[in-house]
């Protein structure tokens, strides 16, 4: 977990980002916003690349539309919330290996409480965006020899790196963002020779699109708000 001072300088999403829109758009149909002012932050919003650019646009808005720092990660609106993603029971699988080869494992599946993934002069892509979990905490032990491991994981789990590497390396850049409510906790663990464990945060395709038609519906609602204003201004 991170300190609340180092939050402000995290990388905001597109999803913390539409959440702010959101806001807006509330705050406008309640009148708490003119349109002017709504445009002018909404351009801000999607401007804006930190946690700590995002906060002071809605700060003087009620508490329900307050969007803190720290709370930014807190509501899942672009994978659809954790309900339902943590299941009893035993993985769909419980290791991977590629030796001179490579592999996947992505799309539905559920990941058990240990996985072990081997990676000897090949490559190997682990991806939970769309998984379930067999436990509110998982362990992903990589061991990659002259080869390579990716895993991909959906913005709100968070994640522990807790490798070693010999002239090779973990991947510590997502290590500290606080998780979400309800969020699985993955650890990845292992040793890395002459090769590396790489971790990176992406939305799922689905909230890819969902995320694109947002801006859209908001760029669109912009444009509108401003012929209106024109032509009230042409009276």
């Amino acid at each position: 977990m991170t300190d609340d001072a180092a939050v402000p300088d995290l990388r905001a999403s597109d999803a913390d980002r539409e959440r702010v829109a959101e806001v807006l758009r509330d705050a406008l149909a309640e009148g708490r916003l003119d349109m002017a002012e709504f445009e002018e932050r909404l351009e801000q919003t999607y401007r804006a690349r930190t946690y700590g650019e995002l906060a002071p646009i809605t700060r003087d808005l009620p508490a329900a539309g307050v969007v803190p720092a720290v709370s930014l990660r807190k509501e899942p609106v672009a994978e659809g919330g954790w309900t339902g993603r943590t299941v009893d029971g035993e993985g769909s699988s419980s290791w991977a290996v590629a030796v001179l080869s490579g592999f996947q494992r992505k799309g539905r599946w559920t990941v058990p409480r240990r996985f072990t993934a081997v990676a000897f002069w090949g490559g190997g892509e682990i991806d939970l965006r769309e998984a379930d979990f067999a436990a509110g905490e998982v362990e992903i032990t990589c061991v990659a020899i002259m080869g390579g491991i990716q895993i991909v994981v959906p913005p709100g789990v968070e994640v522990v790196v807790r490798g070693i590497g010999i002239m090779g390396g973990f991947d510590q850049r997502e290590t500290g963002v606080p998780g979400e409510p309800g969020a699985p906790r993955v650890i990845v663990s292992g040793f890395a020779f002459w090769g590396g464990v790489g971790v990176e945060r992406k939305l799922s395709r689905a909230a890819r699109r969902q995320a694109k038609l947002e801006r859209r519906a908001a760029r669109a609602e912009l444009r509108e708000g401003r012929r209106d204003r024109h032509r009230h201004l042409g009276h």
